[in-house]
């Protein structure tokens, strides 16, 4: 199917789901009206651009016709509306051709986020719990709902680990570039004699599970513990067994949560991280499967990839996969990631581009 014929499709299915939405007995049906607005408003964006590019098509039509006018001022007025509109065209052209790229299933997903301190001690520790501030506070500029799945604090405020839930409107979409090794470069509080040091955090994105995944959990396949939380974070709960450890025996993964005062809902929170990453471990298993230039496409995500360094004596913050530096490390770290994540969706759909023809 051609570029336009698809482009024609969507938007016969667009004035249907329209037409459906204006039914009366239709809106009775709650569930329904609301997956139909859902499909409708998926539908809007790429139908709108599309009609703008059929309106500035039509137009530059009819400016050709009127290059064969007698009148000379209309002729040129013309031929200068014409250099406009053809700008707009081809800006149109970009949009629609990123529109009708090939959709990640898993964008509106929200996410399990999961750091963990690498190389540098009691400094990545550190530094994990300024990620982990900055990505919280990105949330809650998205209006995103966090929960603290686990966490294991040290002594000194930083986090050895810390597993994240983010809740929301296509988190997935927003948040996945971030897996990867983040570095940061700064003078630590025990370095007497201001020495810079060099430390990573490991920070991983795992889409949600859904239950059209498949991801089965045999209750024989778990091994659930119960234990008396302790430690930076688990002091209100030390006198009850409410901390809950999950081993999946067929896979060897191991998941704990003590956040709650609950062991139900510690259960309930650990075995949604077990979903996430059983099938952030399928996902893996089809992207080997998968050729080179679908890998080139999606980009690998790969966590042993050094993505970003936050260089706190000069102030810079620079992502090593698209060469873009900020001297704006503060507002960086306190959530300001908007414009890096739009650069990496831009980066990332120009790749997918070379690698797809559609022609308009």
């Amino acid at each position: 199917m051609s570029a336009i014929s698809e482009l024609e499709t969507i938007e016969k299915r667009y004035v249907e789901l329209e037409n459906q939405l204006s039914n009366p007995e239709v809106y009775k049906d709650k569930k329904k009206y609301s997956e139909l607005a859902k499909a409708h408003a998926n539908l809007e964006e790429i139908v709108k651009v599309y009609r703008d590019y059929k309106k500035v098509l039509k137009a530059i039509e009819e400016n050709k016709e009127l290059l064969r006018d007698p009148d000379e001022d209309i002729r040129e007025l013309a031929k200068s509306e014409l250099k406009e509109l053809e700008v707009q065209l081809e800006d149109l052209k970009k949009q629609l051709k990123i529109l009708l790229l090939p959709k990640d299933p898993l964008d509106e997903r929200s996410v399990i986020l999961e750091l963990r301190a690498g190389t540098g001690g009691e400094e990545s520790a550190l530094f994990a719990a300024d990620l982990l501030r900055m990505y919280t506070k990105f949330a809650e500029k998205k209006g995103w709902k966090v929960e603290l799945i686990d966490a294991h604090q040290t002594g000194t405020g930083g986090f050895k680990e810390a597993i994240l839930s983010i809740s929301g409107d296509k988190v997935y979409s927003q948040l996945k570039y971030e897996s990867g090794v983040h570095r940061v470069q700064r003078v630590p509080i025990t370095e007497s004699q201001g020495r810079i040091h060099t430390s990573a955090v490991t920070v991983a994105v795992l889409p949600e599970a859904d239950e059209i995944d498949d991801i089965e959990i045999r209750p024989e396949d778990l091994r659930i513990d119960v234990f008396r939380a302790s430690g930076p974070g688990g002091q209100h709960v030390n006198t009850t067994d409410s901390a809950v450890r999950i081993t999946h025996l067929p896979t060897g993964l191991v998941v704990t949560c003590q956040d709650e005062k609950s062991q139900h809902k510690n259960k309930a929170k650990a075995l949604k991280v077990l979903k996430a990453r059983l099938l952030k471990m399928k996902q893996e298993e089809i992207k080997k499967e998968q050729d080179e230039m679908r890998r080139s496409q999606i980009g690998t995500g790969d966590r042993s990839e050094r993505i970003r360094t936050y260089n706190f004596p000069q102030n810079r913050v620079t992502d090593h996969r698209i060469n873009y530096t900020t001297y704006n490390l503060e507002a960086i770290l306190d959530g300001e990631l908007d414009e890096i994540i739009s650069l990496l969706i831009e980066h990332f759909q120009a790749k997918a581009l070379q690698n797809l023809s559609i022609d308009l």
